[in-house]
């Protein structure tokens, strides 16, 4: 069980707790609870660590001190605290490396909100050769995925005591696989057996509205979700589909141009605020601060802090924005109001066709 010396104005690591969260309830994050109220500025999608599955098999990479990860986080922490951020979702799934350790303790440190996640990752990319063998003894293995999710958000992650605040699932490209769907549902049998929220991976752009049709087929309501990396694809059609079936969109990947130009992004963005779905996004930039093994050749090590800068959408996108024409309420709406009416529950109104 982990143990941290807190002082008397911090919230100490919620102990085991069972049952349901109601729209509101308070937010479990790795050093204690908070409040959708309390949440103040949110970045809804950082890394503070992640491993590809298989980097331990690397034995020859140079790798990172336990204290050099905390140090690092500790002083993006502070970039962030200096933008006026107080709170960050890490929405790092099981099956990628996730340090929920690592994140109470940089919490405890900073006296900054960090929620982090329970789930798994697409199957290209993350744990499915574990659950598949799994799949092979059980009649339903995404019973077992949701035993787990349930877990965890209820009572903690191992013998830590540190408890989930979301649930992550992913899809990769083409369609969802069979793998994908399991994890899918199992995500829908936590969330709503605990009421936890929903966030999302995908990959270009692609399969959005498949991971919304699916989830809320399974029974999760459409404003639980969000979608993450809508900012994948410029295509208006696609994200007003989205906002218009009622979720939430992660325009979360600011400053990796090498996966999307930001100008498309941003383009995109105001698009979508003009079209009435201002109250439905969620910004962010999917930096990762600390990686397991040495996924990136040696040359490119020293790159890396400025790809995955967490202060870019404030120093470099918000100015653009500014420009575009966006107010300061609708600015507001991105990084305060959003995440907080996300967390809070509450459903969001029907949006017209007509706006699109």
């Amino acid at each position: 069980m982990l143990v941290l010396e807190l002082g008397p104005a911090f919230p100490a690591v919620a102990g085991p707790r069972e049952g349901r969260h109601s729209m509101g309830e308070a937010i479990a994050t790795a050093t204690g609870e908070t409040t959708p109220a309390e949440l103040g500025r949110t970045l809804m999608h950082e890394h503070l660590v992640i491993g590809w599955p298989g980097w331990e098999s690397h034995t020859t990479a140079a790798r990172t001190s336990p204290e050099d990860e905390f140090a690092i986080c500790v002083d993006r922490i502070a970039e962030l605290q200096d933008l006026g951020y107080s709170t960050l979702l890490d929405p790092c799934p099981n099956d990628l490396g996730r340090d929920v350790e690592l994140a109470a303790r940089v919490g405890q440190q900073t006296r900054f909100q960090i929620i982090v996640a329970t789930g798994l990752y697409f199957e290209a990319l993350g744990g499915a050769p574990y659950w598949k063998f799994r799949a092979g003894f059980d009649d339903d293995v995404a019973e077992q995925m949701a035993e787990m999710f349930i877990r965890e958000l209820t009572v903690g992650v191992g013998e830590t005591g540190i408890r989930a605040g979301v649930i992550k699932v992913a899809t990769g490209q083409g369609a969802v696989t069979e793998h994908e769907r399991s994890v899918l549902r199992a995500a829908a049998m936590a969330s709503i057996e605990t009421g936890a929220p929903i966030t999302t991976h995908t990959d270009e752009g692609q399969l959005g509205d498949e991971q919304q049709r699916l989830l809320t087929e399974f029974g999760v309501p459409a404003h639980r979700i969000v979608i993450g990396h809508s900012c994948g694809t410029d295509d208006h059609d696609y994200h007003m589909g989205l906002a218009r079936g009622g979720s939430y969109l992660g325009f979360d990947r600011f400053g990796i141009d090498v996966l999307y130009p930001d100008e498309k992004r941003v383009a995109s963005l105001v698009r979508a605020v003009e079209a009435g779905a201002g109250d439905r996004i969620v910004v962010s930039h999917d930096s990762v601060w600390c990686w397991k093994g040495q996924p990136f050749p040696e040359a490119m090590v020293p790159h890396l802090s400025k790809v995955f800068d967490p202060t870019h959408f404030d120093r470099v996108i918000l100015p653009q924005l500014r420009e575009a024409g966006l107010t300061e309420a609708q600015l507001a709406e991105l990084t305060v109001d959003n995440p907080r009416r996300f967390f809070e529950g509450a459903p969001l109104p029907v949006l017209s066709p007509a706006l699109s």
